[in-house]
């Protein structure tokens, strides 16, 4: 049965199925090969975009930038709105529906994004909330796709860090979708929300995917084919530094580790920005404060060719381009 998600908001990955995803999926791979060929697009001709930030952004307003511009959009960019202050979000997402044909909100609160797609009228798309981050796994099933020779569901993913932050919730969403065994590899104190581990083991029984979790570092990333870390500290955190060293040190993806998964095809995979060198500001007063070099992967193992971090941030654009043209594009 064909695929339609036009008119469709991306808030979680929870609200599309197994078959929404492989189409958005494929529709990116179409989109990348397309932008490689230097063709110009006009799926997006005539539509206006609105990007709302409340929270700083590299690859996330980038990528929906040139998206955007790729295949003919035009965008507003906004972090200076009423919205919450002196504008309800109600109201705010009442205006900027007749103004946009589609809205990117990236922030705090998964509410936030949720009723501006109740208020709105156009689809809303979730750039990140302390929730979740559909768009960027997206990029990471799609990155699987190309560098692992398999089907995604034959496929074992490997999180190894927080196990309950936003993108650790929404791999584990994303690995259930298409039927991806997929494991979490934290200290017990940092295993996911109980509820969504049960909520996603059990439609992993549907789709095939073996949801796990374990503290064991051997036994987690025994015949990994992705192993995927995030920061130890997520944005908004930063006071739990000491406490996230104390817990995550001995699960840093380093070469030993990379070892462990008895795969020399292993590919490592990080949603960056990543603290793997001494070469940031942040880097360098964890080095003053705790004496680490490297926190969630060890520089060799981010410039080593088991990674493919950048690939993965390229695709952020395709992936984001492909939401956007299903949702809102000239079809």
């Amino acid at each position: 049965m064909p695929v339609n998600v036009r008119g469709k908001s991306l808030l979680t990955l929870k609200d599309f199925s197994s078959e929404e995803i492989h189409y958005l999926i494929d529709l990116s791979i179409d989109l990348k090969r397309k932008k490689r060929s230097g063709i110009r697009g006009n799926l997006l001709e005539g539509k206006n975009i609105v990007l709302l930030f409340d929270k700083a952004s590299t690859r996330t307003r980038c990528a929906f930038e040139v998206a955007a511009f790729d295949e003919g959009a035009n965008v507003t960019f906004l972090t200076n709105s009423q919205m919450g202050k002196k504008e309800s979000i109600e109201d705010t997402a009442r205006v900027l529906g007749r103004y946009y044909d589609g809205i990117e909100f990236r922030g705090f609160k998964q509410e936030t994004v949720e009723q501006l797609a109740q208020w709105s009228g156009v689809p809303v798309w979730n750039g990140l909330t302390d929730t979740y981050h559909p768009t960027q796994v997206l990029a990471d099933l799609m990155t699987a796709k190309e560098h692992v020779p398999k089907p995604l569901n034959h496929m074992k993913m490997v999180f190894v860090g927080d196990g309950r932050n936003n993108v650790a919730t929404s791999l584990m969403i994303g690995a259930a979708k298409v039927g991806m065994d997929f494991t979490v590899l934290a200290p017990s104190e940092l295993f996911p929300a109980k509820a969504h581990l049960e909520a996603m083991q059990s439609l992993g029984k549907e789709t095939g995917s073996s949801i796990g979790v374990t503290d064991s570092i051997s036994d987690g990333v025994k015949d990994a084919d992705v192993l995927y870390t995030d920061v130890w500290v997520s944005m908004g955190e930063e006071e739990k530094f000491a406490e996230r060293i104390a817990l995550l040190k001995p699960y840093q993806v380093n070469m030993e580790m990379i070892r462990l998964t008895g795969n020399p095809h292993v590919r490592f995979m990080h949603c960056l920005p990543a603290f793997h060198d001494l070469e940031t500001e942040v880097a360098q007063d964890v080095h003053r404060k705790f004496g680490l070099e490297e926190m969630e992967v060890t520089d060799e193992v981010f410039r080593s060719p088991y990674s493919v971090v950048f690939d993965e941030a390229e695709n952020r654009i395709h992936t984001i381009k492909a939401v956007m043209v299903a949702t809102i594009g000239n079809l």
